[in-house]
């Protein structure tokens, strides 16, 4: 076996001994290296207790290097493959993670968040290349149809402007991004929390198959892993640092689409919230996350999401502004003059005048040119407003369709 080949198996026995994000591993294989970081935890050195535990209790049920290889021979089997930061297309920007500090975590998933020793890719485009210009879109499992809509059209809009939508291929907001990307004919990446060949939730068995034709699979469990709840939120970690910014659309209270948001604005990523209804359930963990915390930025469509991720200048989204009105392009003496003419009764140009405060001259040269905007009408016995019927609302601001 190559001294290559030999760093692979390492790697994918280390995930098996212990869960992904395991620090105590992660420091010994950038110390030792993973084939000498396998042989010490197998030995017993493992530095911590919890390790050693850990690592014996998994060892009883199998040798690590024989599951390993049982691991990547199903890997090729189902038309995968393994990827390992010794691959040109690791993604580099996860090991971000390296930085990430949760404050007032006590549980496993909010302590145990290492960079990924090594991913399992279903799909053909490279790995980093796909996460290089990528967005992540994540929220409720139990979305409204006001959230559903939102996601899909983020999904859409973003992947028809060349971005990655990435999520995690979830029922609700996840699954309704991957499905505006793939409408849009763009890439997804489905970040899973079991292995490659485990759909879950079986539901969407056929979108992961969509999702693996045109985009990618990824999943730092073994082939045949089950999906275990947390292994969701340790899951979650790789979504926030791998790509450039993530999207909350509807959270409930308790959520872990929150988490994922935390953690991209905890290695410093932009973290975008949708705001929702006030009355949502759905969107109670949305609001939350934006009164408590600073960084989490407010936005309403992709404009927003690229001006957040983009390249400064070249993705800044543009001021909202009501419908531009006749009125708009009048200066301050033609408002005067439109100002001071009755709704019915025409009155003369002299009077026209002296109600604006404006000299005769002036004000002759402003109701022509509102008479051309269709604002003013001109009558026998003087000038009037022109109204609603014969100006298409204009005098109000609005048009009247053809």
């Amino acid at each position: 076996m190559s001294a290559l080949a030999e760093r692979r198996l390492a790697r994918v026995a280390l995930t098996w001994l212990t869960e992904p994000g395991t620090w105590s591993v992660h420091r010994l294989v950038d110390q030792l290296g993973p084939v000498a970081a396998l042989d010490l935890l197998l030995d017993g050195g493992a530095p911590d207790r919890a390790l050693r535990s850990a690592v014996a209790a998994r060892s009883a049920g199998g040798d690590a290097r024989a599951v390993a290889e049982q691991a990547l021979a199903r890997t090729e089997r189902l038309g995968a493959r393994l990827v390992t930061p010794e691959d040109d297309e690791w993604p580099a920007q996860v090991a971000v993670l390296s930085r990430l500090v949760l404050r007032g975590g006590a549980r496993r998933v909010d302590l145990q968040t290492a960079p990924p020793l090594c991913f399992w890719v279903r799909g053909a485009g490279p790995l980093g290349q796909a996460f290089d210009r990528s967005v992540a879109v994540v929220g409720a499992r139990a979305a409204t149809p006001y959230g559903t809509h939102v996601a899909t059209e983020l999904g859409y809009g973003l992947a028809d402007r060349g971005w990655t939508v990435v999520s995690g291929g979830a029922f609700g907001i996840d699954s309704a991004a991957h499905r505006g990307a793939l409408t849009a004919g763009g890439l997804t990446v489905a970040v899973l929390a079991c292995g490659v060949d485990r759909p879950y939730p079986m539901g969407n068995a056929a979108l992961f198959d969509r999702i693996a034709e045109t985009g990618l699979l990824v999943s730092e469990w073994l082939p045949g892993a089950d999906p275990l709840r947390p292994r969701f939120l340790i899951r979650n970690r790789v979504i926030a640092a791998a790509t450039l910014g993530t999207v909350l659309v509807e959270a409930a209270a308790r959520s872990g689409a929150t988490q994922t948001l935390n953690r991209a604005i905890g290695v410093g990523r932009p973290g975008m919230v949708v705001p929702g209804p006030v009355t949502s359930a759905m969107s109670v963990g949305a609001h939350e996350l934006l009164r408590e915390q600073p960084k989490a930025r407010l936005v309403t469509g992709v404009a927003h999401v690229l001006e957040e991720v983009g390249r400064i200048g070249d993705d800044l989204a543009p001021p909202v502004r009501a419908p531009e009105r006749p009125r708009d392009q009048l200066d301050d003496e033609a408002t005067q003059v439109l100002e001071a003419l009755p709704r019915r009764k025409p009155i003369s140009l002299e009077s026209v005048a002296a109600r604006a405060g404006v000299d005769l001259r002036t004000t002759m040269r402003k109701l022509s040119m509102l008479e051309e905007l269709a604002l003013v009408i001109r009558r026998d016995d003087g000038y009037a407003l022109a109204p609603v019927e014969e100006s298409g609302n204009r005098a109000t601001g609005t048009s009247t369709p053809a």
